[in-house]
């Protein structure tokens, strides 16, 4: 056995666009205080210092390969992973998402753990041949139980232990201090002081399905609060037929479409209600970041959202507007008492679940990684 300040653990990461840059920051603070170097190495994206510092990790490496130039066999992604593997004495990688998984296993002899942030990673027929290939140094994690019971069905002669859930997670009190109060979030972002808000944030895209929240908040509009609006924060192709959509739904004035605001999750604080309407989110970061804001939660029952809201905020089916008016009705009656009760089941279920210490005690039970440090 190596001397535990010599044990180092090599973190392969696709690139660092938004959540990415936090995942790796969740999973270096994994081994804080546990003896381990970690070594973060980002496949796509220029070298960047504030991106190192926001890691969390001894050691940061940009390979900084573009998108185009990782497609096909990543023969020089393998060979660069490979001089970087070789120069250090890790004792087992963590890989996030499927390229990075790939390219671990060609690039190394390292046992590596696989962490999926999406459905269907292992649907493809060649990914599920290679998979069972390199099953022998292989265990994968999904980020909601939605994502591993995905990859079990694609995986199905896998022993179960060998595919398990860890969530994502926050650092609940640094983003408390990151939030701004609801005044000051609602004057920046331009909104109204009076106005009752139901926020989404999110790209718009057909994912996020952010026109069944129009057509939602349109039927449940006569019952709410007057001067209600709909404040939504993103950018993407379907700006254009959501525009037009609330338009033909006459909501035009009533639904504000702010663009790409930078840190997002700063401004939370600015809606009465957080409305989520994706269609199987894989797991939800932003039902985190607005339940560290204290605002009531509506989400789809579908994916990984159920698993945040359940019991802490009002789920509805998938793609009906009926169910997400009606809940949207039943948040606007929350007196301020309600609301407090709502913001204290809301933070201790971050505590319980969502949270970096909750999770990384969950890390260090799980089968995988308690038989990779016994080897270490």
């Amino acid at each position: 056995m190596t001397r535990s300040a010599d044990r180092h653990v090599l973190q392969f990461c696709h690139g660092y666009g938004e959540p990415f840059l936090d995942c790796a920051r969740q999973y270096a603070s994994l081994f804080s205080g546990k003896g381990y170097r970690v070594t973060t190495v980002f496949l796509t994206g220029a070298a960047d210092s504030e991106v190192a510092a926001a890691c969390a990790s001894d050691e940061v490496l940009f390979l900084e390969y573009s998108s185009k130039a990782i497609r096909g066999l990543k023969l020089g992604a393998i060979r660069d992973l490979r001089k970087i593997a070789s120069s250090r004495s890790f004792s087992f990688c963590i890989a996030h998402r499927f390229k990075p998984v790939y390219i671990a296993l060609l690039a190394t002899r390292l046992p590596v753990i696989g962490v999926h942030h999406a459905f269907g990673d292992y649907h493809r027929r060649t990914r599920k041949l290679f998979a069972h290939i390199m099953r022998w140094r292989l265990s994968l994690l999904g980020v909601s139980d939605a994502v591993r019971d995905d990859i079990r069905k694609s995986l199905p002669k896998w022993p179960t232990g060998r595919i398990q859930t860890l969530y994502n997670r926050i650092d609940v009190e640094q983003l408390q201090a990151a939030q701004l109060p609801a005044a000051q979030a609602r004057k920046e972002l331009g909104l109204s002081s009076s106005a009752w808000i139901v926020g989404n944030v999110g790209r718009l895209h057909p994912d996020k399905d952010q026109a069944t929240l129009l057509r939602g908040f349109a039927l449940a509009l006569p019952n709410l609060p007057t001067e209600s609006q709909l404040v939504i924060l993103g950018t993407g192709r379907l700006e254009q037929d959501l525009k037009e959509l609330a338009l033909e739904l006459g909501i035009g004035s009533q639904v504000l479409f702010l663009g790409q605001i930078p840190e997002a999750r700063r401004f939370y604080k600015a809606f009465d209600v957080f409305a989520l309407s994706s269609d199987h989110e894989p797991f939800g970061m932003v039902l985190l970041e607005a339940m560290v804001a204290g605002v009531p939660l509506l989400a789809t029952a579908a994916g990984g959202a159920k698993e945040v809201v359940e019991g802490v905020g009002i789920l509805f089916p998938l793609g009906d507007e009926q169910g997400l008016a009606q809940g949207l009705i039943h948040l606007a009656t929350l007196d301020e008492q309600q609301r407090a009760a709502c913001a204290e089941l809301m933070l201790m279920r971050l505590q319980e679940r969502f949270c970096d210490q909750a999770v990384r005690d969950v890390f260090w039970r799980l089968p995988q990684v308690t038989s990779l440090t016994a080897e270490s």
